[in-house]
């Protein structure tokens, strides 16, 4: 496997998922102990939408994500979160889906957000945390269409959650 460092944001890495395909199918491996030797990941949850549903902007202070389409196609945008930091509130995004087998590992302090753009979309995250779990009451939640964040996003009405609202 090999990790990428994003063009705009560096610290949030990026890598192509190692797949074997036959006429069966595929069967790819999308984390293993060894990628990530810093990172000790503790939750795995996975989430489906239907096309136009929009997710997050949500983070928090101390969690890591690694994140993934495991069917059909989403926009995934993640925007730095810390204060102090030169790219404070600026964005890079993803297209990630079943085909291109793109994983993202997303840093404490930056917000993640995604669109779905297909019929519908199965999204999966590792979630490494120290401590208790962080739950959506106490995350750090923005609004998705945040004048100073000014993502342009490709949909005028998404589908969203009262949270996301």
């Amino acid at each position: 496997m090999i990790v990428h460092a994003d063009k705009k944001l560096k610290e949030v890495k990026y890598f192509k998922i190692n797949t074997f395909k036959d006429h069966r199918g595929q069967i790819w491996t999308f984390w293993k102990k060894n990628y990530f030797r810093n990172i000790e990941f503790n939750l795995d949850k996975f989430s489906s939408s239907k096309k136009n549903v929009l997710r997050g902007f949500h983070g928090d202070k101390k969690s890591w994500r690694l994140i993934t389409c495991v069917k059909g196609s989403i926009l995934s945008v993640i925007v730095d979160y810390r204060p102090s930091s030169k790219n404070f509130l600026k964005s890079t995004s993803f297209y990630l889906n079943d085909k291109n087998k793109t994983a993202v590992l997303v840093p404490p302090m930056f917000l993640n957000s995604w669109l779905c753009l297909s019929k519908e979309a199965l999204y999966a995250y590792k979630w490494s945390f120290k401590g208790k779990y962080i739950d959506a009451k106490n995350q750090i939640s923005v609004k998705w269409n945040d004048p100073i964040i000014n993502y342009k996003w490709p949909v005028k009405k998404p589908i969203l959650s009262k949270r996301d609202k």
